[in-house]
């Protein structure tokens, strides 16, 4: 199954942001416990990096972020021009 991952922020009667991508729900482990599963990034875009404050982020969410962006950036840029890569670079740097 397609679903969507949505985190966002909303400040009452000021404006929020939302940040979506889509997952596969996959199987995963499973023992005496039940069937585990988890989630596959399916959609490969970087997050806005200008947006995120590092400083309010836990390591275990920097290494999340990082990882991401290397795929994003491992996966895209060879389809891209010099320039897009340079600039999908940019948005892909660690934290």
């Amino acid at each position: 199954m397609v679903i969507t991952d949505e985190p966002g922020i909303y400040i009452e009667g000021s404006h929020g942001i939302r940040l979506e991508n889509e997952v596969l729900v996959r199987k995963g482990e499973k023992n005496s416990y039940g069937q585990f599963m988890y989630l596959e990034t399916l959609t490969l875009i970087p997050f806005d990096l200008d947006a995120i404050n590092p400083e309010l982020m836990s390591e275990r969410e920097k290494g999340w972020l990082n990882a991401y962006h290397k795929r994003v950036y491992e996966t895209l840029s060879p389809m891209l021009t010099e320039d897009e890569r340079q600039w999908l670079a940019r948005y892909t740097r660690e934290i």
